[in-house]
């Protein structure tokens, strides 16, 4: 293999793309030696049924692994919890420079505690801050087998959080999914690709009122509940097009009829 030869690696289940020149780019590492072209030790490595190398380590974050082996730098996004499990990771793939950079971040073997962060990196914190934060859903009620259930529940597929990156990490900390959004530097910048790892949209609520926030406005779609004659091939043919849009629309079920979208503006303004 030379250095420019690009390889797929599956690093525990998530699957990276990169060159033999970046995985070998720091000669002393594990990854090195499994990966130089002098050596022929990756034949140790398993693989997977797509033909990739197999790694059984953490995938999630073998990306800062991967992004310190080509930058020779250490970029990691705001309140960054997993500093420990990162620097084994590092140890393990044998990288001592990004150790010791690991090692500054925070006192060995001590990390801030969950509820610490909060107070300390959030209630406080936020108290100056002021902006605009936008919360979406897209939901329906909860019908048993074609509609027959006595009880219909809510039904929400996920709640997407819009506005300045910085706010809403300090407004909802740990239950903020940030994985669809590329998490690097500029924390002032705006993103709309944050949602919650849960879907209670009363907890979302509260978070904001508890960091002083206020609904200011709300807008949303109606359902079609009772589609008239001639307008369901044009739901179904709309809802094609939209991407994300469950297929139970293009249904004509009960949980396609109560289909819906709504989003909350809230705002903080001292």
């Amino acid at each position: 293999m030379g250095p420019q030869d690009i390889l797929e690696i599956n690093v525990g289940g998530v699957c990276y793309t990169t060159t033999i020149e970046t995985l070998t780019s720091a000669k002393d590492s594990l990854l090195a030696s499994y990966f130089c072209e002098e050596n022929s030790s990756s034949c140790k490595l398993g693989k997977d049924s797509s033909g990739r190398w197999f790694l059984d380590r953490d995938g999630i974050l073998f990306r800062y692994i991967l992004d310190y082996l080509r930058n020779r730098r250490l970029i990691l996004p705001e309140n960054f919890s997993e500093i420990s499990r990162l620097k084994l990771e590092a140890e393990y793939y044998r990288l001592p420079e990004m150790c010791k950079i690991l090692e500054t971040r925070t006192k060995p073997g001590i990390l801030p505690s969950l509820s610490t962060m909060k107070k300390s990196s959030s209630m406080h914190d936020i108290k100056d801050k002021t902006g605009t934060i936008t919360i979406g859903y897209r939901g329906t009620f909860f019908f048993g087998r074609d509609g027959l259930a006595d009880v219909k529940f809510r039904k929400l597929c996920r709640i997407l959080v819009c506005g300045k990156v910085n706010l809403c990490r300090s407004v909802f900390r740990e239950t903020l999914n940030e994985t669809r959004d590329a998490d690097r530097g500029d924390y002032d910048r705006y993103s709309a690709r944050f949602y919650l790892k849960h879907n209670f949209l009363e907890q979302a609520f509260d978070m904001l009122m508890d960091a002083g926030f206020e609904l200011k406005a709300a807008c949303g779609t109606g359902t079609s509940s009772q589609p008239h004659d001639g307008t369901q091939q044009n739901l179904n043919m709309a809802s094609i097009a939209i991407k994300g849009v469950p297929q139970v629309l293009n249904q004509e079920s009960e949980e396609g009829r109560w289909y819906h979208y709504n989003e909350f503006v809230w705002t903080k303004s001292h």
